[in-house]
């Protein structure tokens, strides 16, 4: 298994179009080969931070999410929305 974890900080105005943007993102991530599983999670205490965690097959299969015209879609969407860069980490599970 291969997993990825986004951190996505957007500017405290649009929460709400980025959390539409992510929704749509996470349904369509769904429906991708080799996706076991992708959920989005928005912190209670800063609801401008949102948190993927994704797990995949592969990670042939997490970089070939990537390349979808759905995330670029998204990050060409949501890009304008970002207070930060996301921040992207890939993890091995351990137990």
């Amino acid at each position: 298994m291969h997993y990825v974890l986004a951190r996505i900080t957007v500017k405290p105005e649009v929460v709400e179009l980025a959390k539409g943007i992510l929704v749509d993102l996470a349904t369509k991530s769904r429906q991708e080969p080799g996706c076991m599983g992708y959920e989005l999670y928005q912190q209670a205490e800063a609801p401008h931070v949102f948190q993927t965690v994704e797990q995949w097959q592969a990670k042939a299969h997490a970089d070939a999410h990537m390349a979808t015209v759905h995330v670029g879609a998204a990050i060409a969407a949501a890009g304008p929305l970002f207070a930060a860069a996301p921040e992207i980490v890939a993890y091995t599970r351990l137990v």
